[in-house]
């Protein structure tokens, strides 16, 4: 009876094993670490542009990636870069490769002109990291980003109008506060 018990107790340890797991809490300052360095592998990309847009959201252990890119080589890389994150255990990649269209570049190369090229936007080209994106997607335009003042994100909706083959543009853009 005795090794009938003990194996009983060996049985029931083994199964409440993945409970204990799947309960595993993170803590608050784990998440911050995370959600810093996979902004930082993110911003590092080699091939990330002005023409992507990529957005993550830490659950845990869990990342999952969002977003827009032209180059599929960015969406690999980006999966990649995040799984290597140290306390990262899973990474859902639910990042849209845009289709390949001659249109659309030409869309892309006239929108950024059009934006960055304008006076009061300018300050906006200076960075690596172009604080707005600019997303098109079969003639149909979007905006992500951040600019200073609501008057910058009403110019960059005017001007991005303004350019002839857009058939509309869904302005995303955010105010810095």
């Amino acid at each position: 009876m005795r090794l009938h018990s003990g194996f009983l107790l060996l049985v029931l340890a083994s199964l409440s094993l993945p409970v204990f797991a799947q309960e595993r809490e993170i803590s608050p300052k784990a998440v911050e670490r995370i959600q810093k360095e996979v902004r930082h592998e993110l911003v590092m990309l080699p091939y990330l542009d002005v023409f992507d847009n990529l957005a993550y959201k830490v659950d845990g252990y869990t990342v999952a990636l969002f977003g827009q890119v032209t180059n599929p080589t960015v969406k690999s890389d980006a999966e990649n870069a995040v799984k290597k994150i140290e306390g990262v255990e899973k990474v859902e990649n639910q990042i849209e490769v845009l289709p390949v269209s001659p249109m659309d570049d030409n869309l892309r190369r006239r929108l950024f002109r059009a934006i960055y090229g304008y006076a009061p936007m300018q300050k906006y080209a200076l960075p690596t990291i172009k604080p707005i994106r600019i997303i098109v997607k079969n003639g149909h335009v979007t905006l992500e980003g951040v600019v200073d003042s609501q008057g910058d994100k009403n110019i960059a909706n005017v001007r991005a109008n303004g350019v002839s083959g857009v058939f509309s543009v869904t302005n995303n853009l955010v105010v810095a506060k």
